[in-house]
């Protein structure tokens, strides 16, 4: 569940006015990648990232927000 702060900030986001405006922008901006180009964004972005531990174990959590 979101908690006050955060449901005011998504509010107040979807007010603005200039938020708004940069949206429509990138949207009309969109590009269509070729399957390569793709791939070579995803291999950009995880050398950003390094590589992660694959664990085997459950995870385990308390508090949950989708």
């Amino acid at each position: 569940m979101l908690s006050k702060e955060e449901k005011q900030e998504m509010l107040d986001d979807a007010r603005s006015m200039d938020r708004r405006a940069h949206f429509r922008a990138v949207k009309k901006e969109v590009k269509n990648f070729s399957f390569d180009e793709y791939i070579t964004f995803l291999n950009s972005v995880q050398r950003i990232f390094s590589s992660f531990k694959i664990s085997t174990r459950p995870t385990v959590t308390r508090f949950n927000k989708l």
